[in-house]
């Protein structure tokens, strides 16, 4: 029924003038500036907390026949995660998606966070961002592809926007990243289909619309951009109100729960790194109005607290509140995993990794649970342990981690902070050709295949010396490194040429 139905109403980006892969290259050009942006962060915890919503969006977008088996093929479909704390949540061509902690920060909720996700999502699937591109035919779209970096980067700095785009050309830029009110209608319109089709409450369109219209009710001061390239008007308000109302409720979006508390407090953490924001968190934790708090909003504050403390380095205030927040959390196994994952982080902060890994690797019950680091924040924490904690040569932990990590790259070549990872575990180890090779694979999953071909001459040069000297050679390794390198040659000269 889904299917049909939406196969039935008419899509803004039929016939779409910009081709699927060109409109790729283009999201490749501009992701690959992304990930070198020191804004760009790759936290577990919160990356595997929105892949939890988003995995769901895409599979309901497949199953309603949103999301085309070309389209899926070709495009990237990967959430790109800023350290801004600003509000705002961006689609880029090719299938590459901006979210800002600040986002993650003020949702109160999964249903919340789908509506945003559902929204963007469903600008590509329409295809509104290449219609947006063909109506400035004028253009290249590589020098499109500059400006919109440039107004991305005036959004947070207008000295870092003013090197990128000058004159006329802002406003040019500006203009891709604004859709029509058809185009944002439409969006409403597929991405609630999408959410609800997911499994997620409708009423989160709503109360996400409720907290955009009180930002925009205070005058935006510029912590809300996504207000600016996504305006509110009275129709599409109404329009979601009347849609949520016409669907059957769920549990709703208003009832905070300590995971969540805890995600938007990481955000919030990590992007305000500032000593004095810091201490405001940890000051939150111990002030008078702790007590007067919602259980889910103590959780929140207590996790907040322990995160801050740990990057200022005041342990004896992070042990202190992680065992409050660890009582609390007690009977609820999605906070407690959160809890445990950060009482791991904190004491490996600490330099105390053998406490880190007995803290990781123990489940509420004090019993070893090998099948968690089989989850990306449990792998990547017990990557980091083992590496601290080797001593060089062949290590049994090491080799465990390592294999771990190439499991899971086996299904997730794309992921370059699992790369790095391996890339350290082999050099801990003495496997130098293997950790020259993975950090190049590292380069290649950031999409800079001029400095992954670097590495992977640098690896081709190890082996013609090992050889010179008469030393033992890894020759399944070497050919690997031998025959990616061409590969990747090809997609130099390819980026090269969109340029």
């Amino acid at each position: 029924m889904a299917a049909s139905g939406s196969a039935q109403l008419p899509t803004l980006g039929d016939g779409a003038a910009m081709s699927s892969s060109a409109e790729r290259r283009l999201g490749e050009r501009i992701a690959r500036e992304l990930y070198r942006d020191p804004d760009y962060i790759d936290d577990p915890v919160l990356a595997e907390y929105v892949q939890g919503v988003w995995q769901p969006l895409l599979a309901a977008a497949r199953l309603r026949g949103d999301l085309s088996s070309e389209l899926e093929e070709r495009f990237a479909w990967e959430i790109v995660l800023g350290r801004d704390r600003t509000v705002n949540a961006f689609a880029l061509p090719g299938g590459y998606f901006g979210v800002h902690l600040g986002l993650i920060a003020v949702v109160s909720s999964r249903d919340e966070l789908a509506s945003v996700l559902g929204h963007e999502l469903s600008h590509v699937t329409q295809r509104h961002i290449s219609r947006l591109i063909s109506k400035q035919s004028q253009q290249t779209p590589w020098m499109l592809g500059a400006m919109i970096l440039g107004v991305l980067a005036a959004s947070k700095n207008a000295d870092a926007g003013n090197a990128l785009i000058v004159g006329g050309q802002a406003v040019a830029a500006q203009s891709q990243l604004n859709f029509s009110r058809d185009m944002e209608r439409e969006a409403d319109r597929v991405g609630f289909g999408v959410m609800t089709q997911a499994g997620f409450d409708g009423h989160g369109f709503v109360s996400m619309f409720d907290k955009l219209q009180q930002a925009s009710r205070l005058n935006d001061n510029g912590a809300y951009p996504y207000l600016r390239s996504h305006p509110l008007t009275t129709e599409r308000i109404a329009d979601m109100q009347t849609r949520q109302s016409l669907a059957v409720a769920g549990s709703g979006s208003d009832t905070l729960t300590p995971e969540h508390a805890m995600i938007a407090a990481r955000a919030r953490v990590l992007s305000n790194p500032g000593v004095d924001a810091l201490r405001a968190f940890i000051a939150e934790a111990g002030g008078n109005q702790f007590a007067t708090l919602a259980s889910a909003r103590r959780v929140g504050v207590l996790y907040g607290a322990v995160l801050a403390a740990s990057q200022l380095r005041d342990f004896s205030h992070a042990k202190e509140y992680q065992e409050r927040l660890t009582a609390l959390v007690r009977s609820d196994a999605s906070a407690a995993r959160l809890s445990r994952l950060l009482a791991a982080e904190v004491a490996l902060a600490e330099q105390d990794a053998p406490r880190a890994a007995s803290v990781l690797r123990m489940t509420e019950g004090g019993h070893a649970d090998d099948v968690s680091l089989a989850r990306r924040p449990e792998l990547f924490l017990a990557a980091q342990i083992a590496t601290s904690m080797g001593r060089g040569g062949p290590d049994p932990a090491l080799r465990e981690v390592a294999q771990r990590l190439q499991v899971w790259l086996a299904a997730h070549p794309r992921d370059a902070q699992a790369w790095q990872l391996l890339s350290s575990a082999y050099a801990a180890q003495g496997q130098t050709l293997s950790a020259v090779r993975a950090d190049a694979e590292n380069q290649v999953a950031r999409l800079d295949y001029a400095a992954a071909l670097d590495r992977f001459k640098a690896a081709q040069e190890l082996v013609r010396e090992r050889r010179a000297n008469n030393w033992a050679v890894d020759y399944i390794e070497a050919s690997i490194v031998d025959t990616r390198k061409r590969q990747v040659e090809l997609l130099f000269k390819e980026q090269s040429l969109d340029r």
